[in-house]
């Protein structure tokens, strides 16, 4: 069993609250997720999250083909960290860790997915291939996201 990581990190200018209540918002996921993945929720954002939540959404990770994505939000610590795991779709595992810590002028937010692709072999090729590069894709087009919605440190 093959199982990468990535992990990312950014400052942004905000109070920890706002930080929060951004971020803890699953409708908030849509505004920081590449227009060409054809992100959806289907049902389960009606909220803030909560331990035991299960979000469903519909999106189109490779060469716009839709998946469906099922996960549960296991952890809580309010203002600290919340953790998301996928139930049903594209990844034999999908464990991701969110943290907001408070900083001089801000937070530090840092993203931590440890991740496994299904298919053995075949898709430790279609992760060197573009998995991995498409993730990197992902967080960068959220990390400029964030800098366009919050401005910078």
């Amino acid at each position: 069993m093959k199982l990468y990581q990535i992990k990312t990190k950014q400052q942004l200018p905000i109070p920890v609250e706002k930080a929060w209540n951004f971020f803890s918002n699953p409708k908030n996921l849509k505004e920081i997720t590449p227009k060409e993945m054809n992100f959806r929720i289907m049902s389960g954002a009606d909220r803030s999250i909560f331990s035991g939540q299960i979000i469903q959404y519909k999106v189109s990770p490779v060469l716009g083909i839709s998946t469906k994505w099922v996960t549960e939000i296991t952890h809580v610590k309010e203002k600290e960290y919340f953790v998301d795991e996928q139930r049903f779709g594209p990844y034999s595992l999908w464990h991701h860790k969110h943290f907001i810590k408070k900083i001089d002028g801000g937070i530090e937010m840092e993203d931590i997915v440890d991740y496994k692709i299904p298919f053995g072999f075949i898709g430790q090729i279609a992760h060197f291939l573009f998995v991995k590069n498409k993730l990197k894709q992902i967080f960068k087009y959220r990390e400029n996201k964030l800098i366009e919605l919050f401005g910078k440190i």
